[in-house]
């Protein structure tokens, strides 16, 4: 299985758990893989469009328009790259700067989904955006489908959806990825909602796409969120 890790700066570190709830989400990531860390995430991830053909799947998927993908520049704009992914297929292309400073975003992160939730909703319209909270350390078998009918009505209404992770979760292809902390992007599903294509701002390979079972990412997410 292929590895893909995330470090903080070391002077990041200090008081730092995994289940912190909804707070400090989108904590700061330098770019690394299991051999070791990187300096900077975008030395890893490459622009690409999201026209670029997916690798052939059993089935039909189901997915917004036209999104403008852009990597994050720095080990701690996650949260700005995803609310630009959001707000893209809407026609609306923010600099990551600029909805940094409305997010409040720092080199600590972005606070959480609440944030995101409100930034879209200024930008888009009120109440267009729901945030979803997963506030314990594991998911429900209600949570996991509240959360894949939340993320398929987004896709359905043409809503990218944000979602905050933290640890470490795996991808179809069997390749695990782990972060202290990261926002990431839902622009697709296959079937009933059971598999899900995300979109990452941190990305090393490819366009910056991978597929997730639901349920994986909904683990992932556990302590933290979703805004669809």
């Amino acid at each position: 299985m292929t590895t893909f890790n995330r470090w903080l700066p070391e002077n990041l570190t200090a008081g730092i758990v995994r289940k912190s709830a909804l707070g400090v989400a989108g904590l700061a990531f330098a770019g690394g893989l299991a051999a070791g860390p990187a300096v900077a995430a975008e030395a890893a991830a490459p622009q690409a469009s999201a026209a670029q053909a997916d690798r052939a799947r059993d089935g039909a998927d189901k997915r917004v328009g036209d999104y403008a993908f852009e990597a994050q520049p720095n080990f701690y704009y996650c949260g700005p790259a995803s609310t630009r992914i959001a707000l893209s297929v809407q026609g609306d292309v923010r600099s990551q700067d600029e909805l940094a400073e409305k997010l409040g975003t720092t080199e600590a992160g972005t606070s959480s989904v609440f944030d995101i939730t409100r930034v879209l909703n200024e930008e888009l319209g009120s109440e267009v955006y729901q945030a979803g909270e997963l506030s314990a350390d594991s998911v429900t078998p209600d949570q996991v489908q509240r959360m894949k009918a939340d993320l398929k009505a987004a896709v359905d209404n043409g809503r990218v959806a944000v979602v905050n992770v933290i640890g470490a979760g795996t991808d179809l292809d069997g390749v695990e990825r782990s972060f202290p902390g990261h926002y990431l992007t839902v622009v697709a599903y296959e079937g009933d909602g059971e598999k899900v294509k995300i979109a990452d701002p941190w990305q090393p390979v490819g366009d910056g796409t991978y597929w997730m079972d639901v349920e994986a990412l909904a683990n992932w997410a556990a302590s933290r969120g979703y805004s669809a």
